[in-house]
């Protein structure tokens, strides 16, 4: 086990200076590090990527360097499953305003992508998640149900003209029928999505005086929503995307993950987030970035219905697992009291090992807030918490479903 330094990103949408969760975990584990407070601190990256590596501490190699050399870390079933390299990268988040409308492409997809695009999509790889929340976190995530959307499109004016004034009607009434819903859906959000900048910011204007006038207390919370994003990104289209997609709140411990080309955009909170190694985003709204509308619209999978929310399983008294169906990786989380004690020998191959909070020992070795540690497969881990308080760990790793 040995202790590795990690990247932060510095994007617009992450919380300032020491409101970030970022930025604490990044001023706690690195000594001599000072928080700029007008500074956003968006994510902390633990792994391989290129465009965020983490960097071996006592050398300032960088992990995949090590790794390549130390082969045996990755254990034989990843070794000929991914190459000498990790298949999952961790990050912290901490998010002040929305994230972009946004999927991430399939593999076929995203090899397509980067040999047409290498400057926009990074690499060649798909990118499956899963987010875990630190904080009540927020999220638009997957599409309505088809029948909110219809009752949305009567219910909103300035969405039916989006739509279109003269199909709206048509459309709304095919996302009743079984046979129709999924094309009206596709047909629905691609109208919006692609409908000229001008007209939409006039729509939206007229959506949000609307909704102004109604006041706070008679605002449902997607329209209280509707105006937080405009008061972030005004005019913008992926305001209208809302109507769209699940408007999802969860709590501390709660997780909810995402196959490759589902929408989604995260709105406020702080979380830990796993997902294969890749930095693919596709996206069409609530963003100052390049956006590839046409490529969102026509990868999308279109099918309707609310995320599933993990609660995490019971391995012991004091770890719990969160298992996405992706075999690229998992979370377990330990927590310990004071003086608290255990043994994490339930989970194969190399792992990740975030220090969250408080400070006590793994394997004898002083450990504390901020850190982060790469133990290579075969070892096990003897966790104590410290005599004055309790230590909290979160543990990336390959799903267990593949050994």
């Amino acid at each position: 086990m040995f202790k590795i330094n990690c990247a932060v990103q510095n994007y617009a949408w992450g919380r300032l200076g020491s409101d970030s969760e970022v930025a604490k975990l990044f001023a706690s584990g690195n000594a001599g590090a000072e928080v700029e407070e007008d500074k956003p601190y968006a994510e902390l990256w633990m792994g391989t990527h290129p465009s965020g590596p983490s960097v071996v501490a006592s050398t300032n190699s960088t992990l995949k360097s090590w790794i390549e050399v130390n082969e045996a870390s990755l254990g034989k079933v990843l070794l000929i499953k991914y190459g000498k390299d990790l298949p999952f990268l961790f990050k912290v988040l901490s998010v002040r305003t929305a994230l972009s409308i946004q999927a991430h492409p399939h593999k076929s997809l995203a090899e397509e992508l980067h040999a047409d695009r290498p400057h926009v999509y990074k690499d060649d790889n798909h990118k499956p998640e899963m987010t875990l929340a630190l904080t009540d976190f927020e999220a638009l995530s997957c599409f309505v149900s088809h029948e909110e959307l219809s009752e949305a499109i009567g219910k909103v004016p300035e969405l039916a003209a989006c739509i279109g004034t003269e199909q709206s009607a048509g459309i709304a009434a095919d996302l009743l029928k079984a046979e129709t819903r999924t094309d009206a859906l596709k047909s629905a959000f691609k109208a919006v999505m692609t409908r000229d900048g001008q007209v939409v910011k006039g729509l939206i204007e007229k959506l949000v005086d609307r909704l102004r006038a109604k006041g706070d207390a008679g605002l449902a919370p997607k329209e209280e929503l509707i105006l937080r994003l405009n008061s972030q990104y005004p005019g913008d289209v992926g305001i209208f995307a809302a109507y769209f997609l699940n408007y999802i709140k969860i709590k501390p411990g709660q997780a909810i993950y995402l196959e490759a080309n589902e929408p989604h955009a995260y709105l406020s909170g702080n979380c830990v987030e796993v997902m294969a190694t890749s930095d693919n985003v596709v996206r069409a709204g609530l963003t100052p970035k390049l956006r590839d509308t046409d490529v969102l619209c026509s990868m999308l999978t279109y099918k309707a219905g609310m995320p599933e929310v993990l609660n995490g399983d019971k391995v012991t008294d004091h770890m719990k697992s969160y298992t996405p169906p992706f075999d690229e990786f998992q979370i377990n989380v330990v927590d310990l009291p004071a003086r608290g004690e255990t043994v994490v020998n339930q989970i194969q191959g190399p792992l990740l090992v975030l220090v969250y909070d408080g400070k006590g020992k793994i394997n004898g070795s002083d450990v504390a807030k901020g850190e982060v540690y790469f133990v290579p497969d075969g070892h096990d881990m003897n966790v104590q918490g410290s005599e004055s308080s309790g230590c909290s760990l979160y543990i990336a790793s390959a799903n267990k479903r593949i050994f």
